[in-house]
């Protein structure tokens, strides 16, 4: 399964050109297919639309079923029966098996807890792709020696820096690793307002005490916990008594413990003694502004990931002009690449000073736009910004979708139409619904109402 996995993409192209498949008819039955699982010599593809009704899925396998077959054998030479259900069937089949995989077709111990819907690691996030500069270096060592030795030295490791700068992918590499090491390991990554939102909603039920009890199991019997941002529990009683407790309950245990936040504890004026106290019997480490070096060095491997092709000069005059951090250097590298692939033209320095002038102009303050919206929002819910404007219909995906439908139309001035190009061409009443949705829920949900927050101080920290 790995392996197919790892083809699946060649094997698409290729059934394209083999059969002549014309581009709508990929984009429509193709492009969306999933590999889900193998059993019994049958391969089950999930059909990720919006349009996954019982038409589409007879007809794809009609049509498609055998040229799949095909292909596949003649890129993997194995053959399989393939089997096209849709994301409801797949979702079915997770409750039914507790998600059914062959062990043995999967490499790494961590690998089966994930597909086992055991971690809450993102396995984008690892030391190999962290790129490694003056400003960040210490921080970096600080995270392996904790991966390599969770609660024996630097317990807790206080992560610190400005937004964009690669927090939460150390903090994710530290558990990456734990997990490839030590795959029992019970670890717990979680953001202070999905800490914060457990406190209040559990606080809510009629049955308050057995809530709150299950709650404290939860986060006092791991080995190691994260929790970022911690910056968003300042101010918030209730949640703030119960991190207290549940670090020195770990803490007492030997349990490693990582936080990350925007700043040092001695520069939280409202931040109590008794936690600054705690945060300094372990380590804190500065995560810094880039060198051009480090930029340079960001720039060319995400360039490499997204496999475009982009000049030289160009990539020096990103790496010289933006300054700030990673997020917006990902950011223009998007843009940029939107922009080639959308008009079909090759990116040259005019097109990138054209385009790049909101991210770059020194005196300018920079415009909020969709674009910078949908990377935040992403990130926040470690998915990509391809997942984000896809067909998909999972609710780890549409959530998230919704959320920037609703930021975009209310922090900045784009036409629903330009939001919906941005989110896979999708029509101004789907952006109105989404918008919509999110909007209620705020009135009515004080958990969505903390959760949009957080995100609007992300895009603009001002």
């Amino acid at each position: 399964m790995e392996e197919l996995v790892k083809k699946w993409d060649e094997i698409l192209v290729s059934l394209q050109n083999e059969y002549e498949i014309a581009n709508i008819s990929f984009e429509s039955w193709i492009k969306p297919l999933e590999v889900f699982q193998i059993e019994d010599n049958s391969l089950y593809l999930v059909y990720q639309s919006e349009s996954s009704d019982k038409f589409a899925l007879n007809y794809i396998s009609k049509k498609f079923k055998t040229p799949l077959r095909t292909t596949i054998a003649e890129v993997t030479g194995a053959e399989y029966e393939i089997i096209i259900i849709s994301p409801e069937k797949a979702n079915e089949i997770k409750k039914e098996k507790n998600v059914s995989i062959n062990v043995q077709e999967i490499s790494k111990p961590t690998e089966i807890r994930r597909a086992m819907g055991n971690s809450t690691i993102n396995p984008r996030y690892t030391f190999d792709n962290f790129v490694v500069g003056r400003n960040n270096r210490f921080a970096q060592t600080a995270a392996l020696a904790v991966a390599e030795s969770p609660g024996e030295f630097y317990n807790p490791l206080y992560l610190y820096g400005g937004p964009g700068l690669g927090k939460t992918h150390l903090m994710q590499a530290i558990g990456n690793y734990i997990e490839d090491q030590n795959p029992n390991t019970h670890i717990l990554y979680v953001t202070s307002e999905e800490f914060t939102n457990e406190v209040i909603e559990n606080m809510r039920t009629s049955n308050n005490a057995t809530a709150m009890q299950r709650f404290r199991d939860k986060y006092r019997t791991v080995d190691v916990l994260m929790v970022d941002d911690i910056q968003f529990i300042i101010g918030k009683e209730a949640t703030q008594e119960e991190f207290f407790h549940t670090f020195n309950a770990l803490h007492a245990m030997g349990k490693q413990i990582v936080i990350s936040s925007d700043k040092p504890p001695k520069d939280m004026e409202t931040l109590d003694d008794r936690f600054k106290s705690r945060f300094d019997m372990g380590l804190m480490a500065d995560i810094g502004y880039p060198d051009y070096e480090t930029r340079m060095a960001i720039l060319n491997k995400k360039i490499e990931e997204k496999n475009f092709n982009l000049d030289e000069s160009i990539r020096k005059y990103i790496a010289e002009n933006i300054q700030s951090n990673i997020r917006e250097i990902e950011g223009a590298l998007n843009k940029l690449i939107a922009f080639s692939r959308l008009e079909k033209i090759d990116i040259t320095m005019d097109i990138a000073e054209r385009e790049l002038q909101n991210f770059i102009s020194p005196n300018i303050s920079r415009e909020v736009t969709p674009q910078l919206i949908i990377e935040v929002v992403a990130e926040h819910f470690n998915i990509t910004v391809d997942q984000m404007a896809s067909k998909n219909r999972a609710s780890s995906v549409v959530r998230p979708r919704q959320i920037a439908m609703y930021l975009c139309n209310t922090m900045t001035d784009s036409s629903l139409k330009a939001i919906g190009l941005l989110l896979g061409g999708r029509d101004h009443t789907t952006i109105i619904h989404g918008a919509n949705k999110i909007s209620d829920e705020i009135n009515e949900d004080e958990n969505t109402r903390n959760l949009v927050e957080t995100i609007k101080k992300k895009i603009n920290p001002n």
